[in-house]
Order: C-alpha cells, then structure tokens, then sequence
C-alpha cells in the first residue's frame, strides 16, 4: 500500500500497545494478500484466472468487493475498481505519465467495467464475465487494511484508538471528550488545512488529484481517471468523506472527486450517515460540505 500505517493511543491506554502492535502485523498480512504488485497474492490470482473460472478468495475479500459493487453503482459508475487498463494507458501505473491518443484511450475503456465482475459470498469466489478485466484494491486497500486493524483492536479490549493510513485514511475509534481532532488537507494544499474535524467512532478518507499528473498544452491531467469517459476527472481538487468504515469513505471520496459537487449532494441526500468536503479545482478557496456524520463535527461551525 506503499505508505505509513500509524496507531495512536492515549497515554491512560498504554497498556494496549501489545494490541496495536498485532493490529499492524495484521496489516502486513493484508497487504501480502490484496496488493496487485505481489504476484501471490489473492486479487492477482483472481486476475490472472477469473475470465476462465470462478476463483475462490477470503470471506473479507468477498465482502469488500460487494461493498464497492454498491457503491459503483450508488455513484453512477464514477467509482469503479476496474480502471487499471486505463492507469497504464495514462503511464500512471508505472510512473511515467502520458497524454495517450485517443484511440489508445477507447481501447482501454473497452477492457473496463466493473459490471463484468461477479462475486458470490457463499462460497466467497470472483468470477469475470469477459477477459481484460482487472481488479486493483488501491482506491480502497488503505480504508479496508485499517478497518481491519480497528477489528483486531476492538477485539483486543480497545475503546480509543486513532489508526491512519498515509495522512489520506483515518479511523477515529472511540474518542473522549470530544472526540479525536484532525486536520483535513488536500494533496494539492499539503500545508493548508482545509478544514479541522472532530471525529468519534467515525472514519475519513480523502482522495486528490495532486500525487500523480502530467501537463501538456497547459493543461494538468491528474492520475485519477472517469472510468465512463476515460479521461483523469476534472473540476474537483481534493474530496475527504467521513463514513461507517474507512473502506467506504475511501470509495466515495473517489466517486465525487470522479463525479462532482452535484453526485457527492445526491447521494449524501439519500445516505444520511455520509458527510463530504469538497474543494472545488477554481480560485474561490472555498470548501463545499455536503451531508451529515452523526459523530462528526467541523470545528468552528
């Protein structure tokens, strides 16, 4: 997952530092399992045979992935976790980004889409309905690796507890007082927060255009591509969404950063437990919220 995975605990809870510990190690393993650039792992076995065969994965993995089926489909297809094809077309999976032609674009759109992915929970197994396609974990391992974690720990007898994933993933477990107050940053910002939160019991996941891009004729291209038209989204800078569960807010704050202030108002409209921050690619300087996290206050308003 190519970041650092941090633990913190108060002082009063530093008995518990055993259990963090474990929580950690039970992040490696994860990693061993889902990355797709660990040729043994589960997702990219279900890669190389899932076009000729059902393959069996673990129950969590089973899980994860029809958690992001729904929210594929919640989000229009703007979030979808079939989008390699078009990564490497871009030269992002590889780090050396490009403006592709636009044929080589269409050819890439033609081996994406996450309706092509079937998966069963009972036996846990994937099966894809045509060959090219591609599951990548990268718009949501970090989230899943950290609810993970806050399993082992609420296991382990821990109450309070603030687990975070590169500065972009944060689970908020418990929180006293208040709750647990981060900073929110954009990629494009790291410097300038732009807003400050109080979390309990709440996860937060931010999703930016800012790690990877390549300009030409003035124009920046970032590294995350519109699964629909395959070209990198545009008009929005950064995008933090507080949710249940890392993994979720993970997978918005990708499908509004992909479909915009009016898709994050929609379904923020229909999913009461979802609060989003929006910061709009313009000069205004501001931040849109939209939605509403029960145990999640901005701080000043």
């Amino acid at each position: 997952m190519a970041c650092r995975f941090e633990v913190t605990l108060a002082a009063a809870d530093r008995a518990f530092v055993p259990a963090a510990l474990t929580a950690l190690d039970e992040i490696d393993r994860l990693e061993h399992e889902l990355s797709v650039f660990i040729a043994t792992s589960a997702i990219s076995e279900l890669n190389r045979n899932a076009a000729d065969r059902a393959v069996a994965v673990p129950a969590g993995v089973a899980e994860l992935l029809m958690d992001c089926q729904r929210v594929h489909r919640d989000t229009d297809g703007a979030f979808d976790l079939t989008t390699t094809p078009l990564s490497r077309c871009w030269g992002f999976l590889g780090r050396e980004p490009r403006v592709p032609q636009r044929a080589a674009i269409e050819e890439a759109r033609r081996q994406v889409g996450f309706g092509a992915v079937h998966v069963s929970s009972d036996p846990p197994a994937v099966a894809f309905s045509r060959p090219g396609i591609e599951v990548n974990l990268g718009a949501v391992g970090k989230g899943y690796a950290l609810d993970c974690a806050a399993s082992v720990l609420r296991d382990s007898g821990v109450h309070h507890a603030l687990l975070s994933a590169g500065g972009s993933s944060i689970v908020a477990m418990g929180g006293r007082g208040a709750g647990w107050v981060v900073d929110v940053v954009s990629p494009l910002r790291p410097g300038q927060p732009i807003a400050t939160l109080s979390l309990r019991n709440a996860a937060l996941g931010t999703s930016g255009a800012g790690e990877q891009f390549v300009v030409q004729d003035g124009r920046r291209y970032g590294h995350v591509i519109d699964p629909r038209t395959g070209w990198p989204a545009d008009g929005i800078l950064s995008v933090s969404v507080v949710a249940s569960s890392a993994a979720r807010a993970d997978a918005l704050s990708t499908g509004f950063l992909v479909g915009g202030v009016d898709l994050a108002r929609r379904y923020c409209s229909e999913h009461p437990d979802v609060l989003a921050l929006i910061t709009p690619d313009d000069e205004s300087g501001q931040t849109i919220v939209v939605g509403h996290y029960p145990t999640a206050r901005v701080v000043g308003d």
